[in-house]
């Protein structure tokens, strides 16, 4: 008999000897009949074909143990034997069960069918042993994906009739690995404190209950080390290498230690840069200009990358479509120098077959498609598809975005695969803080970002709090047209009270069209037409005259356009970079309010060092009146966010005897900060602000010895601190007014928090 289940190779080999040794006369006997047992399910003839012999060949003890072998690599058995009874072969089969059903214990943080989407084993598919350790070992990796190392799986199997089973896997999730420490090793230029804030891993800590960043993540520590190298690399260390980036597991199994070993090298400078060029008719010192990397500045790998992308854009404006441009850098180790030499040379003639997306789900291919500079048919170009991935992440539709080439049914063709993993586009929002303007503050906001897979904005707001109660619905189709033109509409009603600062409540209904497109790369224009209803109520008795004698209500029919040029590294925490908008505004298409309006605004970012950053603010504006005074709630106020260490409107004229601020028809206002990293504990960034705020409203429409008003600027000096919690934004603000006038309301104490849940 000849069997292979449990037994060792000895055995195995024993059983053969057993089996099919005798004398020579009957091991050359041959094979009379097969007979199978054993079956339930399978045919005896399925058997028998995975067999290496049949009736009529001879007996021979190599081509049985290799039968043997065929049956158990099939997976259907688990157990076989293989014997001999005179000249017939009886094969012995047990099958493996039939699983009826696969079911999961104890997870409370992955669902059921994430968990069966990673599983080899389904109901009605045939039970081994082996797929159940492989299908344990894939359940374990998902949930040290989500961060639980300590998770713990076992297999049982509930035996049922008929030869089948059910098969659960019991479930102890375990807690989330934290990272209870992040060590750098190697750092000398740069505090460890400054290293953790370039990476997205944080150490462990109570009030990171709302992220999941301390949470340890191979695939984010690979992340971080890149990271790293982009950081000095943008710094000047060209020579820079992450030697090893180990995570080590504590004893209780709980949290991981990770240590960053580093190598910074030498800090390089731009050298010799030029330009050379093997295209014919192209001079390549005449694009010298266009590079953004500056000889004697500190080498920046992010500059080098911006100067190939600026030098094609420029030969493909000259009519060169097929260019390939290399930076060749030749490093002086005595001198810390870099020279660059960009070489154009004539890249490969490649064109576009086609643009292939896969991955999205509900968001239509278009909305992806026109974020491509490039389509079908047009010439292969590396930096027009690099910005055309930029703007598909830009769009924040989606979790992952990968741009891939492959090759096309042509030689000179190129596919180009656009692989997008989709995201939650819809929000609920309810937000709560509390401000020195505003008091107590609440809102809810319910919005989808991605209307209909169309990449469309529709939002419907509402926010209440002592000062202000406002309901809004707005609309934007990001390419109006299917063309890149942003065009929206807004509809709202608000109502905010001006008791404090001058005697009334406003309330506003109304609705806006608005538009805006690209100019030039950087470069925006906008056009918005308003329309609205404003009233004053509750005026006081008291209240100045020219608010008394100001029409109750009034319609507003505007028209105004928006011009902004930004240069900055972000929009959201500008640390470098400038900004100018122009804005200007005329009722009086239709309503019974008429005036001028416009406004300019210049903004400016400079980093210095270990992340300290200065940055200056310009604004000025200035309203007349078409044929009659304007109205008090179409003036200019100044204080509070726009004027620190003032009231909100506590600048400007005044009445004489209320002390009803007026507001008024020109301002200008300016800041000048420098923002400071606060280091507060090892991994808790906190920034100190040191300011100066200075300003001037004049020139209101009421003159006269009834109002006080005066020609001289106002100006505070301040500090200000501020951290963006875990449940929303702080600010802290204590300034204090040097150049004032008496019947000034100035403040010192300005406090802001936000939340949102």
């Amino acid at each position: 008999m000849y069997r292979l289940g449990c037994l060792s190779c000895v055995a195995v080999a024993f059983a053969i000897v057993l089996a099919f040794s005798g004398p020579p006369a009957v091991a050359q006997s041959v094979i009379g009949k097969i007979l199978v047992e054993g079956n339930e399910r399978i045919e005896a003839d399925t058997v028998r074909s995975y067999l290496e012999t049949t009736t009529g060949d001879a007996f021979d003890a190599r081509e049985i143990n290799d039968s043997l072998k065929k049956l158990f690599s099939t997976g259907l058995f688990a157990d076989v034997t293989i014997r001999r009874e005179d000249n017939t072969l009886i094969v012995r089969v047990v099958e493996n069960p039939i699983i009826n059903r696969v079911a999961f214990e104890g997870n409370q943080r992955i669902e059921d069918d994430a968990l069966l989407a990673e599983t080899q084993l389904r109901a009605r598919v045939v039970y081994t042993r082996t797929r159940v350790q492989s299908d344990v070992q894939r359940l374990v990796e998902i949930y040290r994906r989500s961060g639980r190392f300590a998770a713990h799986i076992e297999p049982k199997v509930i035996q049922l009739p008929q030869n089948r089973v059910d098969l659960v896997f019991e479930i102890d999730e375990g807690p989330l690995t934290g990272v209870r420490r992040i060590s750098f090793v190697g750092n000398k230029i740069f505090s460890d404190g400054d290293l953790r804030d370039e990476i997205r891993t944080r150490e462990s800590a109570w009030w990171r209950f709302l992220t999941s960043d301390d949470t340890y993540d191979p695939d984010r520590l690979t992340f971080d080390r890149e990271l790293l190298r982009q950081f000095y690399l943008g710094n000047g260390y060209a020579d820079f290498r992450v030697v090893s980036a180990v995570a080590e597991l504590t004893r209780d199994r709980k949290d991981f230690y990770v240590t960053f070993t580093l190598d910074e090298g030498k800090r390089y400078r731009f050298g010799g840069l030029s330009v050379s060029s093997q295209l014919r008719d192209l001079d390549g010192g005449s694009l010298t200009p266009v590079l953004t990397t500056i000889s004697d500045e500190w080498y920046n790998a992010d500059e080098v990358e911006n100067s190939i992308q600026a030098l094609t854009d420029s030969v493909g404006n000259l009519g060169y479509a097929f260019v390939d441009i290399r930076p060749r850098l030749k490093r002086d180790r005595e001198q810390l120098i870099i020279d660059i030499s960009y070489e154009i040379d004539e890249g490969p003639r490649i064109y576009v077959q086609r643009i292939d997306i896969v991955g999205n789900v509900r968001t239509l291919d278009k909305v992806i498609r026109r974020e491509f500079i490039l389509v079908e048919g047009d010439a292969f170009n590396a930096a027009k598809i690099r910005r055309s991935h930029k703007s598909i992440q830009n769009l924040a539709l989606f979790e992952t975005v990968e741009v891939s080439k492959e090759q096309g049914d042509q030689p000179d063709q190129s596919l180009i695969k656009v692989a997008v993993t989709e995201k939650s586009t819809g929000e609920l929002s309810f937000g709560a803080g509390v401000s020195t303007l505003d008091g107590f503050l609440g809102n809810i906001s319910i919005g989808e970002r991605n209307l209909l897979g169309r990449g469309q904005d529709l939002r419907l707001g509402l926010t209440l709090s002592g000062r202000r109660q406002e309901i809004d619905l707005s609309f934007t189709e990001p390419y109006f047209l299917d063309r890149d033109l942003t065009a929206g509409f807004d509809v709202f009603s608000k109502e905010v009270d001006f008791q404090d600062e001058s005697s009334f409540d406003l309330e506003t209904t109304g609705a806006s069209l608005r538009t805006n497109y690209t100019v030039a790369e950087d470069l925006r224009h906008g056009v918005v037409y308003n329309l609205s209803r404003d009233k004053l109520s509750n005026i006081k008795a008291t209240a100045s005259r020219s608010v008394r004698e100001q029409k109750a209500t009034s319609t507003t029919s505007s028209l105004g356009q928006n011009l902004a040029y930004d240069k900055r590294d972000s929009s959201i925490n500008p640390s470098d970079g400038y900004r100018i908008q122009l804005g200007q505004e005329a009722a009086g298409f239709g309503g019974d309010v008429h005036y001028l309006k416009h406004t300019v605004t210049y903004t400016h970012h400079w980093p210095l060092w270990s992340n300290w950053v200065a940055s200056a603010q310009l604004k000025q504006g200035h309203i007349i009146g078409l044929g009659e005074n304007v109205r008090i709630n179409d003036r200019f106020f100044l204080g509070g966010d726009s004027l620190r260490g003032f009231e909100i409107a506590g600048v400007g004229p005044r009445d004489r005897i209320t002390e009803d601020s007026l507001g008024g028809n020109t301002f200008y206002s300016g800041t000048a900060e420098l923002a400071v990293p606060i280091t507060v504990t090892k991994d808790i960034g906190v920034v100190g602000a040191i300011f100066a705020d200075f300003g001037l409203l004049e020139n209101g429409d009421e003159n006269g010895s009834g109002v006080l008003a005066t020609g001289s600027p106002r100006a505070s000096i301040g500090i200000g601190v501020s951290y963006f919690s875990p449940f929303g934004p702080i600010r802290v603000d204590l300034a204090q007014a040097v150049l004032k006038e008496s019947f000034d309301e100035t403040e010192i104490f300005k406090f802001s928090f936000g939340a949102k849940f």
